[in-house]
């Protein structure tokens, strides 16, 4: 079977070209993670640094390797889905050939073992492109985390011998691992299949199709329908996995809805291609659902997901500004001043301000719990002044706030009033603080705790940043007073700080989707583009049996492009269904939360997605189509290949 495994992928190697790229990009993307997560884990704050520094050094570690650790885990699963969609869509292509092998007495066993020799020829062949690659991939994706601000500038990974093994073994796992159930449904095939011409009569949706549409498209509608009761970060998470639920959900009823979906799409009904290329989408179900499934994960999670993030982003703004009374926002720098550190009642005494509220915000590591149940991590804290705070933010439970006490804020996760918190600040360890409040969950990016400026000296947080908003009186202009509240630090508008400082706290959740959506859109085009070059690759005698019945070679390709360009739009059509279910949860979470709704569409990214889905599905279908039709089409249709 080993020898027959080889024959088999040095004769059809245009079959398993996308499985090799797959197991390549998985093996680089796992390696360079892999490499680039334990030199994050382990790497230190860097000579010099302050003990705040250090505190904020040991926060963007931490998101760090939780990218990495995500990317890591994303890349081997997209390499394992796309392997098995390769393969699956190979043995929908090969169930002849194969049934012929059970013909002239291959057992179940023999066909599985082929498979998976096949399988692990192709991982072995990726895990070696793979390895030299990773190596490229570790530079730019080392960039990329530092452009992003997750590591500090001049981060680098440092090289491990052993992970020359890890990546062989990852690269064979892979494609081991996404041939199994490839593997398991040839082995089915009935040996009289043989003997069938055409397409392989067993249902397209089968009975595991069914259940996982049924499953997940259940799911969708009922996050859709318990979005608005999710309160604001339950509803955000629900509403962002919408068009995750709905995207799985449709492309497992690709088969059904792919069909009926192309009779809809208008392609005009003059000249004979129209007829043609539906006539193949109605015959070549599979081959369809596979070209459209790839595109409708990508349409669905990216636009939806972008979408998501842009809206509610634009709804914290308009919460903050809501709850937030102040005309300018002053920043400046704590120590700045000796006699006024943070610069409020200089501000305050600036002829026309009618309140100040200053506040700093840092990280600080933060321990909940007690005994074997104490959890310490690294959150951030807002310092403030009470009474002020209170004025600036009306809504706020700061009322009893003081040294020796918390309010937890937003971004807590579990704490309650009465529980008691430890908080340390670079390397200032404050007495157990009692949370005497909580702040109302709000759509918009808050602190893990709020504490008293009395709880901290000046000197301890020197240099971090203050931000002052800024209220005045009725007839004051600020052009009148702009040069005064300039001595002071930069001076902004309130509401173009507010909308700076939602894009600024989703920045990290921004980036995050930039590195997992950006693997994912890689993999969709290799998915994409691996259904066409397989599809293609097997229509060779049908594009020869069209030849030698009068159609011309370009009339020929004009069918193969149309018949392509409609299971694009299908799959675009249906992705971006997939992605108007979180933009439908987003719209209500954000009138349900804030008290009105709030939508941000990417539309550059949208114009983008469909006009590079158009092009990558035209192009790769020319030249494939064109290559099938190379060889002469009487030696074609004269036998089967």
């Amino acid at each position: 079977m080993l020898a027959l495994s080889r024959a088999t992928v040095t004769e059809r190697w245009p079959l398993f070209i996308g499985a090799v790229l797959s197991v390549a990009l998985g093996v680089a993307l796992v390696q360079s993670s892999l490499l680039l997560l334990l030199t994050a884990a382990t790497t230190p704050a860097p000579a010099g640094a302050s003990a705040i520094e250090a505190t904020a050094h040991t926060a963007s570690t931490t998101v760090a390797v939780t990218v990495l650790a995500v990317t890591l885990a994303f890349a081997a699963f997209l390499a394992f889905f796309i392997i098995g969609t390769t393969f699956a869509f190979t043995v929908d292509q090969r169930s002849r050939d194969i049934a012929l092998l059970r013909l002239v007495g291959a057992s179940r066993r023999q066909v599985r073992r082929l498979l998976v020799n096949e399988a692990a020829l192709l991982g072995i062949a990726g895990a070696l492109v793979g390895v030299p690659l990773g190596v490229a991939v570790m530079t730019v994706h080392a960039d990329l985390l530092t452009r992003l601000g997750f590591v500090p500038e001049g981060f680098a990974a440092r090289w491990q011998v052993w992970v020359l093994g890890a990546s062989a073994a990852t690269g064979i796992a892979l494609a081991v691992g996404g041939v199994l159930l490839a593997a398991r449904r040839a082995a089915g095939i009935a040996p009289l299949s043989a003997l069938r011409d055409g397409e392989d009569a067993s249902p397209v949706m089968t009975r595991g199709r069914w259940i996982i549409a049924a499953l997940f498209g259940a799911g969708a509608l009922a996050l859709l329908a318990l979005a608005p009761v999710g309160g604001a970060a339950g509803g955000q998470a629900m509403a962002m996995n919408v068009s995750i639920a709905a995207a799985i959900a449709l492309t497992a009823a690709a088969p059904l809805l792919v069909p009926l979906a192309a009779r809809l799409v208008p392609v005009g009904s003059r000249g004979i291609s129209p007829l043609l290329a539906r006539a193949s989408l109605r015959d070549n179900v599979r081959r369809s659902a596979s070209t459209a499934a790839p595109l409708v994960v990508l349409v669905g999670i990216l636009v939806g997901q972008s979408t998501a993030l842009l809206s509610f982003a634009d709804a914290g703004a308009t919460a903050q500004r809501a709850s937030t009374v102040a005309d300018v926002v002053v920043i400046s720098v704590v120590g700045d001043r000796t006699s006024d550190p943070w610069g409020d009642r200089g501000i305050a005494s600036v002829e026309g301000v009618a309140a100040v509220s200053s506040e700093v915000t840092l990280p600080a590591a933060i321990t909940t719990g007690e005994g074997a149940l104490a959890f310490t991590e690294v959150g951030t804290i807002t310092v403030i002044e009470g009474e002020a705070y209170a004025a600036a933010h009306p809504t706020a439970p700061t009322a009893s706030l003081d040294d020796g006490s918390a309010i937890a804020g937003p971004g807590s996760i579990g704490v309650g009033a009465g529980d008691r918190v430890g908080v340390r600040v670079g390397d200032v360890e404050l007495p157990a603080l009692e949370v005497t409040g909580v702040a109302e969950p709000s759509i918009a990016a808050g602190p893990t705790l709020y504490l008293s400026r009395s709880s901290l000296p000046d000197d301890v947080l020197a240099g971090a940043e203050t931000v002052s908003f800024v209220a005045f009186d009725e007839d004051t202009d600020l052009s009148a007073i702009a040069g005064e509240l300039d001595r002071y630090g930069g001076v902004v508008l309130a509401d173009q700080w507010f909308e700076q400082n939602a894009a600024a706290s989703s920045g990290t959740a921004t980036s995050i989707l930039i590195v997992v959506l950006g693997l994912g859109a890689l993999y969709a085009l290799i998915g994409v583009v691996n259904s066409i070059v397989i599809a293609s690759a097997s229509r060779s005698r049908e594009f020869a049996v069209a030849r030698v019945s009068g159609l011309t070679r370009s009339l020929v390709l004009r069918t193969a492009l149309l018949e392509s360009l409609i299971v694009t739009s299908v799959g675009l059509v249906l992705g971006l269904l997939a992605a108007a279910g979180t933009v439908l949860a987003v719209v209500i979470v954000t009138a349900t939360v804030t008290g009105s709704a709030s939508m941000a569409v990417p539309w550059a990214l949208v114009a983008t997605v469909i006009i590079g889905a158009y092009a990558v599905a035209g192009t790769t279908t020319l030249l494939t189509s064109s290559a099938a039709m190379r060889p002469a089409p009487v030696t074609l249709v004269r036998g089967r290949e």
